[in-house]
């Protein structure tokens, strides 16, 4: 382009430069007659620069197909990537149909449930005031026949009075197996309850207009919301045969680890997970295997419990303080690293009520991992929206709530959850981790956290 324009531009020059030389001739000689050719230098002139004129548009013309070429290749692309997208699209308009559908059943399902639910607890309510009523009843009789008999020795039971006895003990002995059999009903349907909520909660994470999990920043915000334990708690009655805690489960003779009901003194009924070892049974308070949970849970998730009992879980601080509050206990902490080594440490505790934020005062009593939390100290619970008094920067560094101290700040069994590849120090200290005395960092891959009382074998 260039060279074109500069054959334009010189060309008239030449010319005219001709023209005036061919007139100060003529002005100077006589007049001749004129050429009717060109002069041989203005030709070539004129060729050279038609040629280089040539070469020019010749460039030019490779250069434009090169990019129009180009130009096609993109519209190619950009066509391709907005069909892939459409399809997507549909896709998940499919899906996000099939999922409201889905939500709808269960919804449906679920006040199928809760009228259960209520049906049966009105029905159990009933029965246990006609129970009341039959044991007034029967202690009447009783008190009657007693003062008959004392007044009267010698005189043989009435067959009246023998029958009447015997109708009311069927009764006592019918109503009783009626109860056991709403009891076991009603914890069935408890679970399943729990089930479609859970499931609900998982299609509701699942969903189109979930945004994906940020990374943590310096300030953690609230995290979604998750499924708490409580759900699954009853209205408070009197239940005599449901037990206290898993010992008194494995001392009536079930030895498999697994879910049951409990009912601590004072509280309400819920359900813990029973783990069976070494001729004992374990409440397990605290479990992480996979990271499937978020424990960068609020207060108040962590007041009454977040998580699956057959999964990651936390049980919860005030169903843990209705436990310890019966019995001594011990509290057991077992950790597997990322070399599947396995350590376990034992300690005698107190844990505070939720007016003190759950302080925990721990004594180490045996394990094969050196210990990591201070002993004969007040450890307060924290988590990022509710800080303990004089560890205001305790759930930033751990992501998650747990016991803060000043002594050893890194160990948090509560942390985000870790794979291998997080090599850099910040990392590790986020995640779970327990750092011992000596300054040795333990890279966490599973943990539990399990609670028996001192004396197992007379917890009845």
């Amino acid at each position: 382009m260039y060279t074109i324009k500069l054959f334009l531009f010189i060309a008239p020059l030449v010319i005219s430069s001709r023209i005036d030389q061919d007139y100060s001739s003529f002005d100077s000689v006589s007049p001749e007659p004129k050429s009717r050719f060109a002069m041989l230098d203005d030709v070539k002139i004129l060729a050279n620069g038609l040629l280089q004129l040539g070469h020019g548009l010749k460039d030019f013309v490779h250069k434009t197909k090169g990019q129009i070429n180009d130009i096609f290749q993109k519209l190619n692309i950009f066509d391709q990537s907005f069909y892939d997208l459409s399809l997507q699209t549909n896709e998940i308009k499919e899906e996000e149909k099939e999922l409201r559908r889905t939500t709808s059943r269960l919804q449906v399902k679920n006040e199928e449930v809760k009228n259960m639910s209520l049906e049966l607890n009105s029905k159990l309510e009933s029965l246990l005031e006609e129970k009341i009523l039959l044991q007034q009843k029967v202690r009447y009789l009783e008190d009657q026949l007693t003062n008959l008999i004392k007044n009267q020795p010698e005189i043989q039971e009435h067959p009246e009075i023998t029958s009447l006895k015997t109708f009311v003990e069927q009764q006592d002995n019918s109503i009783k197996d009626l109860l056991q059999t709403v009891e076991e009903q009603y914890r069935q349907l408890n679970q399943q309850h729990s089930q479609i909520k859970e499931i609900e909660n998982q299609l509701r994470r699942t969903g189109i207009q979930e945004s994906t999990e940020n990374s943590l920043s310096s300030k953690p915000r609230a995290p979604r919301t998750t499924p708490s334990l409580h759900l699954n708690e009853t209205k408070n009655v009197e239940h005599d045969d449901i037990p206290a805690d898993c010992t008194i489960i494995y001392n009536r003779g079930e030895h498999t680890s697994g879910i049951y009901s409990i009912r601590p003194s004072n509280s309400q009924v819920f359900n813990v997970y029973c783990d069976v070892k070494s001729g004992s049974s374990w409440t397990l308070i605290q479990h992480r295997i996979d990271g499937s949970q978020n424990f960068n849970e609020t207060w108040e998730n962590y007041k009454y419990g977040f998580g699956r009992l057959d999964g990651e879980f936390w049980l919860g601080l005030e169903k843990i303080y209705s436990l310890v509050q019966q019995y001594n206990y011990i509290l057991r902490i077992e950790l597997e690293d990322w070399k599947d080594n396995k350590h376990y440490i034992e300690y005698s505790f107190h844990l505070g009520d939720h007016e003190t934020d759950y302080t925990l005062h721990l004594v180490e009593i045996a394990g094969n991992v050196p210990n990591a939390l201070p002993e004969h100290k007040d450890l307060m619970f924290s988590t990022w929206d509710h800080k303990a008094k004089g560890h205001f920067n305790c759930p930033e560094s751990n992501s998650g709530g747990w016991w803060c101290h000043d002594v050893y700040g890194e160990n948090n069994l509560n942390g985000k959850y870790n794979k291998p590849k997080a090599k850099t120090k910040p990392e590790r200290r986020r995640g779970i981790c327990w750092k011992s005395q000596n300054g040795r960092l333990y890279s966490i891959k599973s943990t539990k956290m399990l609670i028996r009382p001192t004396d197992s074998e007379n917890s009845e």
